[in-house]
């Protein structure tokens, strides 16, 4: 992780904000109110392939909220490209780039339209045409050989960049941003993992991205903002981009627009072999590209006479390391997109002397990865709103007639209930049975690469002291203290077990093994996880770490299956080999003795014995609605419960309808 270990006292971010963040940043003629920018990212929010209501709410709240720059979702150039179903297309676009720009202007946000073409990286899945690429090279993912593009077809794509430019400045847009990034036509250009032509494209790689930029610039003028993200690390150095190429690469291309240089450049690391390794999560390091900016930023700046701003990438999420990064000189400016995301009023808490205040990303990817085939909205764990500013109620207004609420159970749901309920002005006390507040949350961020859960709940308990809720812990609540309105978040309890318990065996649910580890008996576990989710994976690591041996089960055909929804299947796989431990996919749990665990495959009926000391079992859990039934009869009590006691799932919805059921109080 890179840190800002050494800041001098100029460079702290103090309770009074960031001292270089909150500086203005001039580039030519326009000025940005801050050096943060809201990046260009998928969100699903479009309206088949235009920018939407939906995108102007979401981007409006980021600007309100105190943003420098805010660069719209990247929007195709060319109809060959549609790499996923809602993505935008540049010639539809016009109408809602106008829109994003009425929005957020008059907040003093700059506004840029990010253009691309994902080439090789896309899909045919929704074109149902062949996919254009430099050369025929397969697509690592989806294994399919796209077509050699024509001199024509790539006069196409530049005359497409220059046309979809010219719409977003006639729509009012400050500028665009070229995207030559982990996922482009124009990086696959640039590169010779992907580019092995033997014409002029090929023997001068960096032609097409020249020719776009020179192209785009005469489009725009000069007064216009030219931004281009530039991935400067490949992360295969047998043929790719690599870190002592990059400087000099960017500082050609900062200078190379005949009609004037590039205003911004934004580096990003990787390419097709390495979407792991550059996607921002729990086992990814923050700040993971600085030390690349600085190199690359220092040549910049060098070439252009201080004249091109060099912006910092790579999960930067935290106010002190992104102010480290401009004030120790590693960038003009930081996106800070998924921290944003998390709390659209990042900056405006900064300029309010607030830091303390700002909600934390947990960098969990359970909202924000959002291509797959459910098609969900981008949204934040920790902010329901976030992504659905259209769909769902603000919660800041106060209430018509405050009451006194009590809120049972500290965990999320119920924190979020308590929180929000103090700020519409009700008088809230909160109820926790055991020690700490945070609930299944403070177990589940003691796994491996997870521990960020940990801030959020810290959060919402700092929050709700802060907005006066009476918070009583080591408490469990009878049916007869309560009265009136009540919000029950209870959470869950131990699911039913499908399988056989032979006396002598030990059997410990998996809440248990990761709060108490060092209480397991000695020897082999197993971990049994018929969900796939990120627990027993987790709970895995944790064991193996502590050079336990470890088993691992599951009737899915991989381990931790559903952790494709977040991105981290292939990683997390890669991770329990190498950590040594033993995986067990397509197998059902028969039983479990003193001896150890008999598995059945799902498909042969084999059977095997496995001698482990202890079985931990992962599984699915029920409600935990005992407190609801003993109080159905009880007439002076308005009941609402909300999260796992309704019905166990993820930290997002016990949030989101703990929100709900204080807004519901009136």
């Amino acid at each position: 992780m890179v840190t800002p270990e050494g800041l001098g006292e100029s460079a702290q971010v103090s309770q009074s904000g960031g001292v270089k963040l909150l500086e203005p940043l001039n580039l030519g003629v326009l000025q940005a109110p801050t050096r943060i920018i809201f990046g260009p990212h998928e969100t699903n929010l479009g309206s088949g392939r235009s920018i939407s209501a939906d995108h102007v709410a979401y981007y409006q709240r980021r600007a309100v909220g105190g943003a420098g720059i805010i660069i719209t979702e990247e929007a195709s150039v060319h109809e060959s490209d549609w790499p996923y179903e809602r993505a935008p297309l540049a010639v539809q676009c016009a109408q809602g780039w106008a829109e994003v720009v009425a929005a957020c202007s008059c907040e003093g946000s700059l506004v840029l339209a990010a253009l691309g073409h994902a080439g090789g990286q896309g899909t045919s899945h929704w074109s149902q045409r062949e996919l254009w690429a430099p050369s025929r090279v397969p697509e690592v993912n989806s294994r399919e050989v796209p077509k050699w593009m024509e001199p024509e077809d790539i006069a196409q794509v530049i005359d497409g960049f220059v046309l979809a430019a010219r719409l977003a400045i006639e729509a009012g847009c400050d500028g665009v941003e070229i995207n030559a990034g982990q996922y482009s036509l124009v990086r696959q250009f640039l590169s010779g993992l992907t580019n092995q032509r033997t014409d002029e494209w090929g023997g001068d790689r960096r032609l097409f991205l020249t020719q776009i930029l020179t192209a785009v610039r005469g489009a725009i003028g000069s007064e216009k903002l030219l931004a281009l993200r530039l991935a400067c690390d490949e992360l295969a150095p047998w043929a790719g981009i690599t870190p002592e190429q990059a400087p000099g690469l960017a500082a050609e291309l900062a200078t190379q627009p005949e009609q004037g240089p590039l205003d911004l450049l934004t580096v990003v690391r990787g390419s097709i072999y390495s979407v792991s390794a550059t996607r921002p999560g729990g086992h990814t390091p923050t700040g993971f590209n600085l030390e690349l900016s600085r190199a690359v930023r220092a040549e910049v700046r060098s070439a252009t006479n201080d004249r091109v701003a060099v912006v910092a990438q790579g999960s930067i999420v935290e106010v002190d390391q992104a102010e480290w990064a401009l004030a120790d000189g590693i960038a003009d400016a930081v996106e800070m997109t998924r921290a944003q995301i998390s709390d659209a009023d990042l900056v405006a808490k900064l300029l309010a002397g607030q830091p303390s205040r700002i909600r934390p990303c947990t960098l969990s990817n359970q909202r924000s990865q959002v291509r797959d085939n459910r098609n969900p909205r981008v949204s934040a764990l920790g902010d329901p709103f976030s992504g659905y500013e259209t769909k769902d109620a603000p919660y800041e207004t106060a209430a018509a007639h405050p009451v006194e609420l009590t809120v049972v159970g500290g965990g999320p749901g119920g924190l979020e209930a308590a929180r929000v309920a103090a700020i519409r002005g009700h008088q809230v006390r909160l109820f926790e049975a055991s020690e700490t507040f945070g609930g299944m949350v403070r177990v589940a961020a003691k796994g491996p690469g997870w521990e960020r859960l940990a801030l959020l709940v810290d959060w919402l308990e700092a929050e709700c002291r802060l907005e006066g809720v009476e918070l009583i812990n080591n408490h469990r609540v009878t049916p007869t203290e309560l009265a009136g309105h009540v919000i029950l978040a209870v959470g869950g309890r131990q699911g039913l077990r499908g399988y056989e318990e032979q006396p002598g065996s030990e059997v410990r649910t998996a809440v248990e093994a990761l709060d108490h580890p060092e209480s397991l008996p000695e020897g082999a576990v197993l971990i049994w996880d018929p969900i796939g989710g990120p627990i027993g994976v987790a709970l895995a690591e944790l064991l193996a770490a502590r050079g336990v041996e470890v088993h691992i089960a599951t009737p899915d055909n991989i381990i931790g299956n559903e952790l494709a929804r977040s991105g981290d299947l292939a990683p997390a796989n890669a991770r329990l080999l190498q950590a040594g431990v033993h995986m067990h996919p397509r197998m059902l749990l028969r039983a479990v003795s003193a001896q150890g665990a008999t598995l059945e495959d799902r498909f042969s009926a084999q059977k095997q014995e496995l001698p482990v000391a202890v079985l931990v079992d992962a599984g699915h859990r029920l409600p935990n609605d005992a407190l609801e039934q003993d109080l159905v009869d009880i007439s002076l009590v308005q009941v609402c419960s909300v999260g796992d006691c309704v019905a166990p799932r993820s930290i997002y919805e016990a949030i989101l309808e703990g929100r709900r059921a204080a807004i519901a109080l009136g």
